[in-house]
């Protein structure tokens, strides 16, 4: 669960600490007071998409920091070890820091991580219902995904089995189509190629030749000065007794020093050691001073050279290693196009057999969904009588029935859910029939369905309930309280059937301090519970008959609690 939520500097909100219970918790208050605004930076703080804009104007930047606590075997525990974060008591913090210049700084257990890593920790602990999730319900390209996460213990071994061959024959179609263009185009690229395979061939390139050669041209260009340093340098160890011949002279006599005085025995072996090199180094300069040559005809042919690889570069490569690398991917696609008929060949039986591959992978997915859909189908119609729905019909339509199936990254199916809400009437897509109070009773039902398998230490709604009131409210609030025996649940509400059954009830507001505008949390007693949910019921204007109203669904809420926690 939630334990802890400290939020800083975030929008509105100057600075917020919300501890949480377990069980269900409702946030109330009035439209654009901030709920949201939490549920935003607990969207944030598992993974989500962060701005700049979320810094509170004239800050720096935002800190969300979230404590969770999770039971033994929790699936957090596997990333932990997976990405070396160390757990204690079974406990995980989360935080995120937001910074005005656009950056983003993550941690796991105070460990720095990146974005991808808290949205896994994320996933495992928060289940977050946004509004945006209507929409997608409506949309029919979200029903297949709905579909597979149900059947995910069947139907994600085949559809990964499915994908890889998928991506094969994609890979292998693209290539034959590249091969079957038309013969104009085929003719000018081979001509094409074939031109510059010769001219980097002929070039016989050689990895490192350019570096040597601009040494060699170096030294050639240089030639004078080269000689002259030289020979002054050997002059000097050399020349009229100066140099190694007095060093010789002093260590001769510092080794007759030492013969007397072992004191000195150290100095006259490093004197000894430099006589010795210095030795080494006039062979050395001797012997380079008798080869060194100046080859005028070899400078220009340095220089020929070095404008070739000029040329080359500038058509082929920044670099001599590009243009060697670029001319071994032409080589290879031109033997392709030299072999094109046979390569078209082989193309074609492979595809052809990767397609049968795919649509007996596919049938067998296709069947797998058809099973899973059966299972969703009675589950959902099962919620949505709870709901009050009881007359509504739910299909999971599968609509390449009777007719030639496509193949699709997915699948071979192109599934969408229809509803039929009221008797007598036809069935339509989900998207074009339901309204928003059927489509948050859909979506709950789905919720219902989907936290007994998921594991989530919280499930978040906001504003889950919109477009429903009277017994249909109180039966969502009953379904939403469920969901809160086994995981903990965060509700935004602006009912107050839901708002009542809660085991903790958070009112925000807003307030004006020093000419700026903040957000107020407060845990509401039960009293103060009572005067919330008068309001909720009817507005601004209290009365005394209010006041007993909300009393009563307090006092209704009780009972229902303890009849659902006895499995009445």
């Amino acid at each position: 669960m939630l334990a802890e939520l400290s939020i800083k500097q975030f929008a509105i909100i100057d600075q917020l600490q919300i501890d949480f219970k377990k069980g269900m918790t409702v946030l109330t208050g009035e439209t654009g007071a901030g709920k949201s605004i939490v549920l935003d930076a607990i969207g944030l703080l598992i993974g989500g998409r962060g701005s700049a804009e979320f810094v509170r104007y004239g800050e720096d930047k935002a800190e969300l920091e979230g404590l969770f606590m999770i039971e033994d075997g929790h699936m957090a525990y596997t990333l932990a070890e997976e990405y070396g974060i160390d757990m204690e008591d079974g406990m995980i913090i989360l935080r995120r820091d937001l910074f005005a210049s656009g950056k983003s700084v993550c941690r796991v257990n105070h460990k720095l991580v990146t974005l991808t890593i808290l949205r896994e920790f994320g996933r495992v602990l928060v289940d977050l219902h946004g509004q945006h999730e209507h929409q997608h319900l409506m949309e029919s390209t979200y029903h297949q995904t709905i579909l597979d996460d149900f059947g995910q213990e069947t139907i994600t071994p085949i559809l990964e089995r499915y994908q890889v061959r998928f991506e094969q024959y994609e890979e292998k179609r693209d290539a034959l189509q590249a091969l079957a263009q038309s013969e104009q185009e085929l003719a000018q690229r081979i001509d094409l190629l074939s031109f510059q395979t010769e001219e980097i061939d002929s070039a016989k390139l050689r990895k490192g030749e350019e570096e040597d050669l601009l040494s060699e041209r170096n030294r050639l260009a240089n030639f004078e000065k080269l000689h002259a340093s030289l020979s002054a340098a050997y002059d000097a160890l050399h020349d009229e007794r100066r140099g190694i011949d007095s060093v010789g002279d002093a260590m001769r006599e510092l080794q007759q020093a030492s013969s007397i005085d072992e004191e000195f025995s150290g100095q006259s072996d490093t004197l000894a050691n430099a006589f010795y090199a210095l030795e080494e180094v006039g062979y050395a300069i001797r012997d380079q001073l008798e080869t060194l040559e100046f080859d005028s005809n070899r400078l220009d042919e340095i220089e020929l050279r070095l404008s070739v690889f000029q040329q080359l570069k500038r058509k082929y490569g920044a670099t001599i290693e590009e243009v060697i690398a670029y001319g071994k991917k032409i080589s290879v696609e031109l033997d392709t196009m030299t072999n094109r008929d046979e390569r078209i060949e082989k193309l074609k039986t492979e595809v052809e057999q990767l397609e049968s591959e795919l649509f007996e992978i596919g049938g067998e997915l296709s069947q797998a969904r058809r099973q899973a859909a059966l299972l969703l189908g009675e589950a959902i119609h099962l919620e949505l009588r709870q709901l009050y729905m009881e007359k509504a019909r739910f299909e999971i339509r599968f609509l390449q029935d009777g007719k030639t199936p496509v193949l699709r990254r997915n699948g071979i199916d192109f599934v969408e859910f229809y509803i039929m809400t009221n008797a007598g009437e036809p069935f339509k897509s989900l998207g074009k029939v339901a309204s928003g109070g059927e489509l948050s009773r859909i979506m709950l039902g789905l919720k219902s369905i989907f936290s007994r398998s998921v594991g989530v230490a919280s499930i978040i709604f906001d504003e889950v309930d919109t477009g429903v009131s009277g017994r249909v409210a109180q039966a969502m609030a009953e379904k939403i309280y469920r969901l809160s025996i086994d995981s903990q649940v965060l509700c935004i509400t602006h009912l107050p059937q839901v708002a009542s059954i809660a085991d903790q009830h958070l009112y925000i507001r807003k307030i004006e301090e020093t000419d700026r505008t903040t957000t107020q949390v407060n845990v509401l007693t039960d009293s103060e519970r009572g005067n919330e949910l008068g309001r909720m019921i009817s507005g601004t204007h209290m009365t005394d008959l209010t006041l007993r109203h909300a009393e009563e669904l307090m006092e209704q809420a009780m009972n229902m609690k303890e009849s659902l926690k006895n499995g009445v």
